[in-house]
């Protein structure tokens, strides 16, 4: 934080990420929390979980194929839905992510108009960082507290 201790827009904001929104995850695999904001404003919050009305990893387990759940959607997906669902624009919005963005969630970052990338944790691999070097999405790994 800065000398006034108050947090930068990019510490908040990965705060609320981390702190808030991560903690309601339902894999129990990893919490990774997203939050998308435009203007200094939050538009919308997702974490990973499975989708309504279906069972979460904490209820009757993680569904492991390749070395990943896959019964949760991600984070960055809940936030673009959410979005969607309640007709929020996300075009030129900036994401920030406890975890990269996999390859399926960078494009869909991309194709929501998302301009700018905030993370924390490397993903396992660099394919999603790459969908978004080439789309001309800024990418920063946030590594503050």
């Amino acid at each position: 934080m800065t000398s006034t201790d108050r947090p930068t827009w990019d510490e908040y904001f990965m705060m609320m990420a981390r702190d808030v929104v991560a903690q309601r995850a339902t894999c129990t695999r990893r919490k990774v929390g997203a939050v998308l904001v435009r203007d200094k404003r939050i538009l919308t919050t997702g974490y990973n979980g499975s989708p309504p009305g279906m069972p979460h990893c904490t209820d009757v387990g993680c569904w492991v194929v390749e070395n990943h759940c896959i019964r949760t959607i991600h984070a960055e997906q809940n936030a673009v839905v959410q979005a969607a669902l309640h007709g929020v624009s996300t075009e030129g919005a900036v994401c920030y992510v406890t975890a990269a963005p996999c390859v399926n969630c960078a494009k869909l970052l991309v194709a929501a108009g998302i301009k700018r990338v905030v993370y924390a944790d490397k993903y396992t691999d660099s394919y999603g960082e790459q969908v978004l070097r080439d789309a001309g999405v800024i990418l920063e790994q946030y590594t503050g507290k």
